[in-house]
């Protein structure tokens, strides 16, 4: 089934913590993780918590990756939003992962925008002009 955009939700348990508290890595990794990708990055935006944590996002033109950390847990919640056929999703998945150092993954996958599902008559998509269902 055809899809409007691909969502990589996913937990990284038991990672590095000094890894998850350092902004400077963090925002490193995921810039790394989108260009690897096949991503076009339009911005990034990374902040550091006090006494720990990061949160930030790297702005795609093909959607978003975004993450969130708990050092204090050795946790890191991640979310991986691309459309279109160029940008693979799991490379930045299978990037992070190793970056953090992480030990116990949780995943899920989410089809966004199924375009059966849609009357899509004459609309712009990541895939280009979409016909009628």
């Amino acid at each position: 089934m055809r899809s409007l955009g691909n969502q990589i939700v996913a937990e990284f348990y038991d990672c590095e913590s000094r890894l998850l508290n350092d902004v400077e890595f963090v925002e490193e990794a995921m810039t790394a993780a989108a260009k690897a990708a096949n991503a076009t990055v339009v911005s990034k935006t990374f902040h550091r918590f006090s006494p720990h944590g990061v949160s930030g996002a790297v702005i795609i033109a093909e959607s978003h990756l975004t993450i969130h950390t708990w050092p204090e847990f050795g946790y890191a919640a991640v979310d991986l939003f691309t459309c279109g056929d160029a940008v693979n999703a799991e490379v930045a998945f299978l990037l992070l992962r190793d970056a953090f150092r992480t030990q116990k993954v949780s995943t899920m996958e989410i089809r966004r925008g199924q375009i059966e599902m849609m009357n899509t008559a004459g609309k712009e998509g990541c895939y280009g002009k979409l016909a009628a269902v």
